[in-house]
């Protein structure tokens, strides 16, 4: 597993940035696409692990259990996700222009590690969260619900440390919230019986070892004082 990522992350420290027509910039061969798709899919990933047994993952199958109606519920976890990932990943590229690029790869290093450690705290859902008593229609009640429970959350933090490092708001709200959808539908259809079968223990420590090796390969970039854009 730790090869594949290294794999899909190597390119971090080759790759030369190109201009919006695709042309390099500094004499490699480098398309826009394959950084975009790098982005997506590293997004989809971590975030698809780190909703495992997350407080968010346990609001979809409350809602799921009082409502019975997989539909609205998958279009409000999607309409919420992406909402407060694209607030999130906005914030994420405004910091990563904002601060120098020495302290952005230091920053980048320290998010990933701190995720690491954090993916491993199990999560629980408060009534407050579940926000279940809401006079409000089952859509409405998912997007407002779902949207609140994401505050502050794993994978909102995640969100805003992709976009810091890759500075592609759209490959990485849209690979955040595929992530999501991911984690989260198969449980709003399947409920108990599928989140019960899934080594949330296991799974946690798979994503905490692709935080490790993305922070690893953001060290050696800060050491060396490189940038990836």
């Amino acid at each position: 597993m730790a090869q594949v990522i290294l794999d899909l992350a190597r390119p971090l420290t080759t790759w030369t940035p190109v201009d919006r027509g695709g042309r390099v910039v500094d004499g490699f061969p480098v398309r826009e696409f394959e950084m975009a798709l790098q982005s997506f899919l590293v997004s989809a990933g971590v975030v698809a692990l780190a909703e495992v047994g997350d407080k968010t993952q346990l609001l979809s199958l409350a809602l799921a259990a009082k409502y019975r109606r997989p539909l609205p519920i998958v279009l409000g976890v999607l309409v919420a996700t992406l909402v407060n990932h694209g607030f999130a990943g906005a914030l994420g590229v405004l910091v990563a222009n904002w601060l120098t690029p020495t302290i952005l790869n230091w920053t980048v290093v320290a998010s990933f590690v701190a995720m690491a450690g954090w993916i491993l705290v199990p999560d629980k859902l408060d009534d407050e969260d579940a926000g279940l008593k809401r006079p409000m229609g089952v859509f409405a009640t998912t997007v407002v619900a779902f949207f609140l429970a994401e505050i502050g959350d794993k994978t909102q933090v995640v969100t805003i440390a992709l976009a810091a490092e890759y500075r592609d708001l759209v490959s990485v709200v849209g690979g955040t919230t595929l992530g999501m959808l991911l984690a989260n539908v198969p449980v709003i259809y399947l409920g108990k019986r599928f989140a019960a079968r899934l080594p949330a223990r296991l799974v946690h420590a798979i994503a905490a070892v692709m935080f490790l090796v993305l922070g690893g390969l953001a060290l050696q970039r800060a050491l060396s004082g490189a940038s990836v854009f």
